[in-house]
């Protein structure tokens, strides 16, 4: 790839930026995704999954909140590496789309749970494949996602950044709702059951990713830190101020982890 291929500043434009229509989009798809999944896996879990010999075998509520909220921990824990993969490497917009990649292979891995050689190498197995795949995808671009938003525009149009994060929180709050209904919905119904519950995000996810890759033109691609990003905030100056902003971060934990826990019971 050709070092300047892509706008590594926001252009001089005092209307909305070009890449604004694939943001919003894969926003909005890709939560579908992610809240549509969610919605259904305690269920799933608890009272759908099938052993290899393809007789139901379910969890107990204990079993499936457990892996539910390691899941969740594990979606919240990763943005760290995703971080550090965007600064010190790829930069936002390629960490973005290759985490989705992996993402689509965890949703697809989900969503073959209900065929016969998913059963048959075991239900149990393939979650467990599909969850940490969408860990590592869903986690790896949540602090990239807000971020490359800010890196489209520039001093001529940051007074309607208020107005395209309105947008952005519209589409994740549609999206969410949406799938919350639908996901529950398939999965309680016969004629569909875990194989569309899991298969709709998964179509959702790949929609996302193909409308992020296909406004690869119109975007903004902020270049990397590199290396010396990385030996900055690993030196001891580095770590003191990140262990300031930890004390801070300790109480969002705490509120997200009893809000977690709240929605799996």
């Amino acid at each position: 790839m050709a070092k300047h291929k892509y706008a590594t500043t926001p252009p001089n434009l005092t209307g909305m930026p070009p890449g604004v229509p694939y943001i919003i989009g894969n926003e909005a798809a890709e939560r579908f995704s992610y809240y549509g999944m969610k919605s259904v896996l305690t269920v799933f879990m608890a009272h759908f999954i099938l052993n290899q010999s393809g007789l139901l075998a379910p969890m107990s509520s204990n079993e499936a909140y457990m892996y539910t909220h390691y899941f969740v921990f594990g979606v919240y824990f990763l943005p760290i590496l995703g971080a550090i993969i965007a600064d010190g490497w790829l930069g936002k917009y390629w960490t973005i789309l290759s985490l989705s990649i992996v993402y689509c292979l965890g949703n697809l891995t989900l969503a073959c749970m209900a065929t016969t050689w998913g059963i048959a190498i075991g239900q149990r197995t393939m979650l467990a494949i599909g969850l940490f795949l969408i860990c590592l995808g869903a986690g790896g671009i949540k602090p990239c996602v807000s971020a490359n938003v800010g890196d489209q525009f520039g001093e001529s149009n940051k007074h309607l950044l208020s107005k395209m994060f309105g947008w952005f929180y519209f589409s994740i709050n549609a999206g969410s709702f949406i799938s919350s209904l639908l996901c529950p919905w398939l999965l309680g119904n016969p004629k569909y059951g875990p194989g569309w519950a899991f298969g709709i995000p998964g179509i959702a996810m790949l929609i996302a990713t193909l409308f992020f890759w296909g406004g690869r033109s119109k975007m903004v691609h902020v270049p990397p830190a590199g290396l010396g990003y990385l030996r900055e905030t690993f030196s001891k100056e580095g770590l003191i101020t990140l262990a300031r902003i930890a004390m801070v971060y300790v109480f969002i934990l705490v509120f997200w982890a009893l809000w977690g826990m709240s929605n799996g019971a």
